[in-house]
């Protein structure tokens, strides 16, 4: 839309169902919302994206509020939570790869949510396990610094939002239009599981990277990341029971509470 090669008219009036136009207009709002918030350009095709599906605006708006509240909440973590416990000052290296594969169990079970704000909430707590990875090590880290070392290994912010959006979307609502067709590729399992193995490889590669002194070139960082994702990719399945069963007590408010503080 945005090379004028298509329409919002256009697009918009292909979406005949209550459910595909609601889906559509969150996945907009996330999309925009990636990189922390969204521009005054973006709000002004929100608003007309909403208006052309027939949505209602308080629902939309309150939809938008949660997202933006999500996508730009504080790095730090301010309190203990059902999600994150007590910050603590120390933690020995076993302790720190459990905190890294609670994260990992957290974002794969994420996945399996049916809300599109539970996919939002990834790359925050992505953010807040590097922060506390950070700290730790005697970092004070903010969300700047956080997102150059995102960058670094490779892991863009819009991109990894996409890709979560289009695979529920193709795995979701797709996928029931078209039979099932895609499915492999665009299902929850498949989300699941490449969360869980990211968010493993960025907290082991920042545990080292933050021990070290911040001394590791950028070369070297991606080949750690890369073999590290290979080798995460491969865990999964070991810990798949444990996402299933976080999943299922797993609530969204939760997730949302636990964002913001």
């Amino acid at each position: 839309m945005l090379q004028k090669q298509v329409f919002l008219e256009d697009v918009t009036n292909k979406l005949s169902t209550q459910e595909s136009r609601q889906l559509a207009f969150e996945m907009a709002v996330c999309v925009c919302d990636a990189d922390g918030g969204y521009s005054q350009v973006e709000k002004q095709f929100l608003d007309k994206l909403r208006e052309l599906l027939g949505l209602d605006v308080a629902k939309s708006t309150s939809f938008i509020n949660d997202a933006t509240t999500i996508a730009s909440a504080p790095v730090a973590i301010a309190a203990a939570n059902n999600i994150e416990p007590h910050f603590a000052s120390t933690m020995t290296d076993a302790e720190m790869d459990k905190m890294i594969l609670n994260y990992s169990i957290l974002n794969g079970a994420l996945e399996l949510l049916p809300q599109s704000l539970a996919s939002m909430a990834i790359i925050p707590l992505q953010m807040k396990m590097v922060y506390r990875l950070g700290k730790l090590h005697g970092f004070e880290l903010d969300r700047s610094s956080i997102k150059d070392f995102l960058a670094t290994l490779g892991v863009g912010l819009t991109s990894q939002y996409v890709e979560q959006i289009g695979r529920r979307l193709i795995g979701g609502l797709l996928g029931k239009i078209a039979g099932g067709i895609g499915g492999g590729l665009g299902s929850a399992a498949t989300g699941s599981a490449f969360s869980f193995a990211s968010t493993y490889a960025l907290g082991q590669v920042a545990k080292r990277y933050y021990a070290g002194g911040r001394s590791i070139n950028t070369d070297t960082l991606k080949s750690a990341f890369s073999g590290l994702l290979s080798e995460a990719k491969s865990m999964q399945a070991r810990y798949l029971p444990d996402i299933q069963q976080r999943a299922k007590t797993l609530d969204i408010s939760e997730v949302m509470k636990a964002v913001r503080s």
